[in-house]
């Protein structure tokens, strides 16, 4: 008994030995600190590049101090019926600017249209009422007139709208969500863009742009880095109702033609055929025996321009839910340029004529191409 309890003594130094040297022949690991890796400093730019870059600034900064008290927060009241609430008062909120020294302010049409009551925050905090002396809603604009003496106000600078290129910078200043002052800057993203105004006018030179434009910044204006007014803030393109970088401005050359009627007569006339038109290709299919797109002449007002200038109107009538269309003359071109849309007709001719002026049109009837002469009229409805 004593002979195996020693033999299994020895075979368990044996055991642990073995194990003793099985661990110390695997070297323990040695941790070591990490070595930080320097990082380079950039070399600073040259300091003719941060010139650039302040004087840029100071250009921004000067151009806001410069214009800022000159362009107006439009504020307008009104009241609507409900049927559940009866009267109920509505306020709403844009921008404008001070256009000459005798109180004009010209603002977008759509700012006050509906209201009962208009006033005008000056640049300097005094709230002025404000009247209401001309409006077009076809270019969406409109002149107000507050009464303050003459050396009040420092009317800005029309910029020539036909000399802006795509890339130029340009601000707006007015009044986003009522935020008065606000400054945004872009550049000019198109030139020539054809936008609808909330009357259904065409405004086929519009100018589009980057800088961030929000309701409340309608009316205001649109200039170039000389403080030059070259547009009047008057849309935007965002399914949200926010900016997303597509804003639209009327021209400085419009407003250099519309506003001085406007504040003489209170209207400015636009050029019209006197006649309801249909575009073939979109609106109505085209037979056999007419061009692919142009203008069919649907009506004419009795004793209008079309009319007295012999134009044909065609058939409509109406069957089994479609309308059927005999007859009447399609307007292909005036004066040689082509006219697929009532937006190409109405760009081109508010563009290039007044009532009064006498056009060439171009038309297919039955068939067959022929000129007429047309003496222009004054809108009074729709054409």
């Amino acid at each position: 008994m004593r002979s195996k309890i020693f033999v299994l003594f020895i075979l368990g130094l044996l055991l642990v030995g073995s194990a003793t040297l099985a661990s110390a022949s695997v070297p323990t690991p040695v941790l070591q600190a990490a070595v930080p890796t320097a990082v380079p400093t950039p070399t600073p730019l040259a300091d003719s590049v941060y010139a650039q870059i302040d004087m840029m600034n100071q250009a921004i900064t000067n151009l806001y101090q410069r214009i800022s008290p000159s362009v107006v927060h439009v504020t307008t009241q009104s009241q609507t019926i409900d049927f559940f609430y009866g009267t109920v008062p509505q306020e709403g909120t844009g921008s404008g600017f001070v256009y000459d020294d005798q109180g004009h302010i010209v603002t977008n049409d759509h700012v006050i249209s509906s209201a009962d009551q208009v006033n005008v925050l000056l640049g300097g905090g005094t709230s002025l009422p404000a009247t209401v002396i001309g409006f077009d809603s076809y270019y969406d604009l409109a002149v107000l007139h507050v009464d303050v003496p003459a050396n009040v106000l420092t009317p800005l600078q029309l910029g020539d709208s036909s000399q802006l290129q795509v890339g130029q910078s340009v601000a707006a200043i007015g009044n986003p969500f009522g935020l008065e002052g606000t400054l945004t800057t872009g550049i000019i993203s198109a030139l020539g863009r054809q936008i609808q105004t909330e009357s259904g006018g065409t405004i086929g030179q519009a100018i589009q742009t980057d800088a961030a434009i929000n309701p409340g910044n309608s009316g205001g204006p649109l200039l170039d880095m000389r403080g030059r007014v070259v547009g009047i803030n008057t849309a935007i393109n965002s399914p949200s109702g926010g900016s997303v970088g597509i804003g639209f401005a009327v021209p400085s050359n419009v407003i250099a033609r519309v506003v001085p009627i406007l504040i003489s007569t209170g209207h400015f006339p636009h050029a019209s055929l006197d006649a309801t038109l249909v575009e073939l290709g979109t609106e109505i299919s085209p037979s056999q025996n007419e061009p692919s797109s142009g203008l069919l002449v649907a009506q004419l007002i009795p004793g209008g321009a079309g009319e007295k200038a012999g134009l044909q109107a065609a058939t409509v009538q109406r069957q089994f839910g479609r309308l059927l269309v005999q007859g009447g003359d399609v307007i292909v071109s005036v004066d040689g340029h082509s006219v697929a849309s009532r937006s190409d007709l109405q760009s081109y001719l508010e563009d290039n004529h007044k009532p009064g002026d006498q056009v060439t049109l171009s038309v297919v009837r039955n068939g067959k191409s022929m000129d007429v002469p047309l003496t222009l009229s004054e809108q009074t409805q729709a054409s």
